[in-house]
């Protein structure tokens, strides 16, 4: 039987999961997306090229390698066919290589367009959505009303779907929002071309997957977005609308429990966070700007400015435990090689008391105080070390500490954009 292994953000998303990906993708054959739509993007770098992906798992651009779509993820047809031509004028070969699951949930235009109106009406209460349709599509899923991409091959059972959707849709649309009514033959004509289209790449990946397994391939399951965008872990209502933690490989991959072998976070040496919602850690504004401007902190899927902040070891541990996490990648360490003095939140400060957990307060993370510890920087460039040796003391020192307050091993750190600055950390 072969192995599975499971990659998942361990803070609020963007963690660089996409040059992990890529780094772990060398050993496995299989590499599976199992959650959220494309509001979600990995960023690789190969030789000074820079591939963003949305869709599409990071490991297609490793030659020879499968890459899955599972159920569990909402498709835009419109988007995942812009990636595939996106990829083809790179000279990347995905026909033969993409699998598509075809019970994954579609994404249509009145998914987006409530979206949209949705935030907008929220004002100051915004969630921070993408627009993407992602959340009314889900919602629609759970509703048990949604459209799957098997049921775009069968036009009388998919127009007759689609039109008590649109139905439905346009009198939120208009009544509630005022916006124009959707046309269904307009809807039905377009999907059945993308339909036509993505038809190669579509099969039950469930059966495929579990086959691979008992031919002993070995599954990458790559998360998207981060433990505390998670629907139901995540810093509700500041969330996604899947399950972006380990569990969800089995439920929007196809495999069971039983079949996880290991499970692998990826954390910052610091803190982001896209869009609203709380975070205790948050730097300064000239502090923010800084490391902003230094480790290119700008959202892969919408450009958007990410917060930044110090290292939360409560938030890494909570998510640690949460994943079942054997193994946590560091990434961006070399983002703070120039700050003279460092730190790293160990507990947080709340009516008095200190708490090391996160407890079902309401706005606890918005009302807390950081416990922070001090650690002086290194002030030295680490970008271009061969190995965990290279790095300055005070660099180790700060890394066996996270290592200590999470209560796990580091198994990789990260210190630049390229494959080669990927270092093996030492087992302690």
């Amino acid at each position: 039987m072969g192995e599975c292994t499971v990659l998942v953000g361990a803070q609020w998303g963007d963690e660089g999961k996409g040059k992990v990906i890529d780094v772990l993708t060398e050993n496995v054959q299989y590499i599976v997306r199992y959650q959220g739509g494309n509001n979600a993007g990995h960023t690789v770098v190969i030789d000074d090229n820079k591939y963003v992906l949305h869709l599409i798992p990071s490991g297609i651009l490793r030659e020879g390698k499968i890459c899955v779509i599972g159920h569990g993820v909402v498709i835009d047809p419109s988007a995942l066919i812009e990636e595939i031509e996106f990829l083809k004028t790179r000279n990347i070969e995905v026909r033969g290589r993409l699998k598509i699951s075809d019970k994954a949930h579609v994404i249509f235009p009145y998914h987006m367009k409530i979206d949209e109106l949705r935030e907008a009406k929220r004002k100051k209460g915004k969630i921070g959505t993408t627009k993407k349709g992602i959340g009314p599509c889900y919602a629609d899923k759970v509703s048990r009303v949604g459209i799957r991409i098997g049921d775009l091959f069968d036009k009388v059972y998919f127009e007759k779907r689609l039109i008590g959707n649109i139905a439905e849709k346009n009198i939120v649309i208009k009544d509630l929002y005022g916006f124009e009514e959707f046309s269904k033959d307009e809807i039905l004509e377009k999907y059945s071309k993308y339909a036509e289209y993505l038809k190669e790449f579509i099969c039950d990946t469930t059966l495929f997957l579990n086959d691979a397994l008992k031919n002993g391939e070995s599954i990458l399951f790559e998360g998207a977005q981060g433990t505390f965008l998670d629907v139901d872990y995540g810093t509700y209502p500041y969330v996604t609308s899947s399950n972006a933690t380990a569990g969800g490989a089995c439920t929007g991959g196809g495999v069971g429990p039983s079949r996880i072998d290991r499970v692998v976070g990826v954390v910052k040496a610091y803190t982001t966070r896209v869009g609203e919602g709380p975070m205790p850690t948050e730097f300064d504004p000239t502090l923010m700007e800084k490391i902003r401007e230094k480790g290119g902190e700008f959202g892969a899927t919408t450009g958007r400015a990410r917060r930044c902040g110090w290292f939360d070891s409560v938030l890494v541990k909570n998510s640690v435990e949460i994943n079942g996490i054997d193994d946590v990648v560091i990434t961006k360490l070399d983002v703070l090689d120039e700050l003279e003095t460092i730190k790293i939140c160990v507990g947080y400060k709340y009516d008095g008391k200190i708490y090391k957990s996160i407890p079902a307060v309401p706005e606890f993370l918005d009302k807390c105080e950081p416990v922070y510890e001090e650690h002086p920087g290194w002030m030295e460039n680490t970008s271009g070390a061969k190995s965990c040796d290279e790095l300055p003391l005070a660099a180790r020192k700060y890394l066996d500490r996270i290592r200590e307050l999470i209560s796990a091993p580091i198994m990789l750190v990260s210190v630049g954009k390229s494959r080669k600055q990927t270092l093996v950390y030492p087992v302690k």
